[in-house]
C-alpha cells in the first residue's frame, strides 16, 4: 500500500467517526482510534479526562528523557460538525485529489500526518537530542477552556510549536493570527403592559439596540479590530414591554495593548437609558499571535528545509482566526502555524484536504522534528 493509500485509509475511517466538541463519548472514541495507531510505538501516553462535560485530552511523548526544551506538536480532535452530517450534506468520499468528510481539512488530516511524522520520529528513541510531545486537544474548537492551562504548560516546556491547523490556499504556512474576544452582555430593564401601561415599562430590548450600535461602531478597519454582535435574545410575550434583553459580542485584535484596550471598552459598557441595568462578562479568550524575531527565524528554518524536500513553503499575513498557537506564541514561544493538510472548506459542508499534500507536509513536520 502506497503512503496516499494508506492515508486515505486511515482519514476515511476517521472522518466516518463523527466528533463535534460537545459529544464526550464521539471526542473519546475519536481519541481511542488516534491512540490504537500507535499502540506499540515507543511513545508513552498520558490520557487526561475530560471535564465540564467534554471529552479527554492526550499527550504523547517520545524522544530523548532530558530537561532540555522539546519541541511541542499542537492538535485538536474535535470538529464543528455536528452528528449527522455524514448522512446529510457531507459524507466522506473521494473525488480525484479532494478527500471530502467533516473535519477532513480542519484537521484531521493535520492529525495523520502529523502523527506519522512523530511516529517515525519517536522510532529515533534518544537519537532525537530532545523531548517531543503531541497534544490532542478536545474543545478547541470553543476557545480550549479546558485545555488552555495545558497548552501553555507544555508550550512553557517547549523551544517551538508546531500547529497542525490547515495550510491556507497553496499550502501557505500561519505566522500570526489575531486575537479573540467572547463577550456576553445582559440588559434588565421593567415589564409592563404594551398598551395600557406602556409609559411604566423600560424596554431592555430599545437599550440593548442602542448598546450593539455603540458595540459595532467600535470596528476599525485600520487597527485591525472588529466588534461583532452576533447573537441577540429577548421580550416574552407580543404584548409586553420587554425586561431582558442579551447579545454576545465577537471581537478580534492584532495585539495585546488593542485586546487590554477593547476589553476596557465592552467590559465599561454604561446603560444609556433610565431604569436599565447592563451586566458584562467575558473577556480575550486567545491573545493575539504577532509573527516576533523568533516566529519568523522558525519559518525561514521550515521555508529552507520545504525547499529541500522539493516544494516551496510560503505564508500569509495575519489571519483572523485563532488556533492553541496564539497561547504559545503570546508567550514567546516560536510557534509556526498552518501545517497541516492543503484543502478548503474548513466549518463547512464542503470540507475537503487535498491528498497530494499529505506526504510532503509530512517529511516536512518530521524533519523538523529531528532537527529543530
Amino acid at each position: 500500500m502506497t503512503s496516499d493509500e494508506q492515508a486515505i485509509a486511515t482519514l476515511s475511517r476517521w472522518l466516518a467517526l463523527e466528533s463535534p466538541t460537545h459529544d464526550a463519548a464521539a471526542i473519546n472514541a475519536m481519541q481511542d482510534m488516534i491512540l490504537s495507531e500507535i499502540a506499540d510505538e515507543p511513545v508513552r501516553i498520558e490520557r487526561i479526562p475530560g471535564r465540564d462535560g467534554l471529552g479527554d485530552c492526550a499527550v504523547l511523548q517520545a524522544g530523548a528523557e532530558n530537561d532540555r526544551p522539546g519541541i511541542l506538536v499542537v492538535t485538536h480532535v474535535d470538529t464543528v460538525h455536528p452528528v449527522g452530517t455524514l448522512a446529510g450534506a457531507l459524507p466522506v468520499r473521494r473525488d480525484g485529489d479532494r478527500l471530502y468528510g467533516p473535519g477532513a481539512y480542519d484537521m484531521k488530516g493535520g492529525i495523520y500526518l502529523a502523527l506519522v511524522a512523530f511516529r517515525n520520529a519517536a522510532r529515533l528513541g534518544a537519537a532525537i537530542g530532545r523531548p517531543i510531545r503531541f497534544l490532542l486537544s478536545p474543545d478547541e474548537e470553543i476557545g480550549s477552556p479546558t485545555t488552555r492551562a495545558l497548552v501553555e504548560d507544555l508550550g512553557r516546556r517547549s523551544s517551538h510549536v508546531l500547529v497542525m491547523e490547515p495550510a491556507r490556499p497553496g499550502g501557505a504556512a500561519v505566522t500570526a493570527r489575531k486575537g479573540v474576544g467572547w463577550f456576553d452582555v445582559e440588559v434588565e430593564g421593567r415589564p409592563a403592559h404594551a398598551g395600557s401601561r406602556h409609559q411604566d415599562g423600560r424596554s431592555a430590548i430599545r437599550e440593548a439596540a442602542r448598546q450593539i450600535l455603540k458595540v459595532e461602531d467600535m470596528t476599525d478597519y485600520d487597527r485591525g479590530t472588529t466588534a461583532t454582535v452576533s447573537k441577540v435574545g429577548g421580550g416574552t410575550a407580543i404584548n409586553v414591554v420587554p425586561h431582558q434583553c442579551r447579545f454576545a459580542v465577537d471581537v478580534r485584535i492584532t495585539n495585546a495593548a488593542e485586546g487590554e484596550r477593547m476589553e476596557r471598552e465592552i467590559l465599561g459598557l454604561e446603560a444609556i437609558g433610565p431604569d436599565v441595568v447592563l451586566k458584562v462578562g467575558g473577556g480575550i479568550n486567545r491573545p493575539a499571535y504577532e509573527r516576533s524575531e523568533g516566529v519568523a527565524k522558525l519559518f525561514e528554518t521550515a521555508r529552507t528545509e520545504a525547499a529541500a524536500l522539493g516544494f516551496e513553503l510560503a505564508e500569509v499575513p495575519m489571519v483572523g482566526g485563532g488556533s492553541d498557537g496564539n497561547f504559545t506564541a503570546a508567550l514567546g514561544i516560536p510557534t509556526l502555524d498552518g501545517l497541516g493538510v492543503d484543502g478548503d472548506g474548513a466549518h463547512t459542508l464542503d470540507e475537503y484536504c487535498l491528498i497530494s499534500s499529505i506526504e510532503p507536509r509530512r517529511r516536512l513536520v518530521e524533519q523538523l522534528l529531528r532537527t529543530l
